[in-house]
């Protein structure tokens, strides 16, 4: 089951999960695109490890990092 947790101003839904098996907690972020439908990208935390980056930039994760790293003690149990 993924959770609510955040909408930023430029439409990036971000969702996380329980904590899975392995400890980790999954961190899964969507923005609509004109062109791709919608890009994606997954962040497990509590390391911020990212997978399926799918349309973001550099840039727009570097961004993402910061948020969801600040905001790590909100998700985390």
């Amino acid at each position: 089951m993924m959770y609510p947790f955040l909408t930023l101003d430029d439409g990036t839904e971000i969702v996380h999960s329980e904590t899975l098996p392995d400890g980790r907690i999954k961190v899964y972020m969507e923005r609509p695109d004109e062109t791709q439908g919608f890009i994606h990208a997954t962040c497990f935390l509590p390391n911020c490890e990212w997978e399926d980056v799918s349309g973001f930039s550099e840039t727009e994760i570097e961004l993402l990092q910061d948020v969801i790293c600040s905001a790590a003690h909100l998700i985390i149990p």
